[in-house]
This record gives C-alpha cells, structure tokens and sequence, in this order.
C-alpha cells in the first residue's frame, strides 16, 4: 500500500494491520492451550452474556449473528460444530414457541470460562500495555461512533 497521505487513511491501515496480527497472536494461543478458536469463545460469551428472563443464556439465530458479526449462515456452521461439542443447543423459544434458539449448556459455560485467562492475557499483553487509560476511553468512544454510524447505515 503506498504511503497514505491522509492520516485517516494511515490510521485504518495501521488498525486493519494490528487487527490481523493480534487476532493471529490470539488464536494462536488459544490453540497452544488446546482451546478452540476465538469465534467459538465470541458465540459463547454472546450467549453467557445475553440478560436475565425467559432469554438468559439463549438467542434466535439472527440475533446471534448481528451480534457476533458474521453471516447468518457462518454462524449456523459455527453454531453445528458447537452443538456437536456439547457446548450450545437448539431448544425451542421459550418466548412464543414458535422457532429455534441457541442455548448455552453447562459445558459451553466452562468452557468459556477456561479460554478467558488466557484470552485475558493476549488483551492485556498485546493491546493493554500499550494504551494508557485515556488512550484506551479515546479510542473506544472512536470506535463505538463507528459502530454506531455503521449500524445506522446498514439498518436504512
């Protein structure tokens, strides 16, 4: 790529760069620890982290894939290879029992329990160190506006 004289055009090379070395770094890691790859951690986290009620722990297929980022068929790939771990379901909804959702199992639970240290770790030491933490609200409040104008662009 030729020297961008833009500094926008800089700084999404440099992002686009970083992003690709320490999801690299990340999964390699998570490899060297015998744990699956980071997608399968992301749909778990998803799951573990969706709110208390008749939902906690579960989503429809749609939502999971809005929410992980990826193509609804990616994700019912993803989610075949996780159910047959033992680490998702599908269950009926228990919301109005019409379709599917994706269920988080016991084994799904601990298993992400087991990949965040060392998860953990990568964040801290690949990308961590290197913000302070103003650096790290800057960014962030970047990013989420970002985010947020991408969301809207997509849902018009």
């Amino acid at each position: 790529m030729p020297a961008a004289p833009d500094p926008r055009q800089r700084a999404w090379a440099r992002f686009v760069t970083a992003q690709a070395l320490l999801l690299e770094r990340i999964e390699s890691a998570l490899a060297g620890a015998d744990l699956p790859p980071l997608a399968w951690y992301d749909v778990l986290w998803i799951l573990e982290s969706e709110p208390e009620g008749q939902m906690r722990g579960r989503l429809r297929m749609a939502d999971l894939a809005r929410k992980a980022v990826v193509s609804r068929s990616n994700v019912t790939r993803l989610v075949d290879r996780m159910e047959k771990a033992g680490l998702v379901a599908r269950v009926d909804c228990p919301v109005d029992g019409r379709g599917t959702v994706c269920e988080l199992t016991a084994k799904g639970r601990a298993l992400r329990a087991r990949m965040w240290p060392v998860y953990r770790k990568q964040i801290d030491s690949l990308f961590g160190e290197h913000l302070g933490a103003r650096e790290a609200e800057v960014i962030t409040e970047v990013f989420e506006r970002i985010i947020d104008s991408s969301r809207q662009r997509k849902s018009t």
